[in-house]
């Protein structure tokens, strides 16, 4: 049996099926907007407002990177920067901090997938 897009995409933490009831079925424009967050500067200015403990700014970045894991179907990465937002909506800044290597991490699963998608490798 040959296994469907949306089981090679969910190891990245990609949900295609519920990407694909917020997109109306439509399988070319998500697919366009998907790849375009290969380009995504928001995890990098989210990194930079962190390291400077400019937590407004971060805040942010952890909350535009939210909804655009959110919007796009990124199921553990829109988790894990919604722990950094929510902390630093709150304050609790060290808490945020040590949620971001999980956002690292989850960010960098999706932009494999992402990237072997766009390649033909899945």
């Amino acid at each position: 049996m040959t296994a469907t897009l949306a089981d090679k995409l969910a190891p990245y933490g990609i949900d295609y099926v519920d990407a694909m009831d917020r997109f109306g079925d439509n399988a070319e424009l998500y697919e366009r907007l998907a790849l375009k967050y290969l380009d995504d500067a928001h995890l990098v200015a989210l990194q930079a407002a962190m390291e400077a403990k400019d937590y407004s700014e971060g805040y942010s970045q952890a909350h535009a990177l939210k909804g655009v894991a959110g919007n796009l179907s990124f199921k553990d990465l829109f988790q894990c920067a919604a722990l950094v937002s929510d902390a630093l909506y709150a304050g609790e800044y060290e808490a945020a901090a040590e949620h971001m290597p999980e956002v690292e991490r989850t960010h960098n699963l999706v932009i494999q997938g992402l990237e072997a998608w766009k390649d033909g490798r899945l």
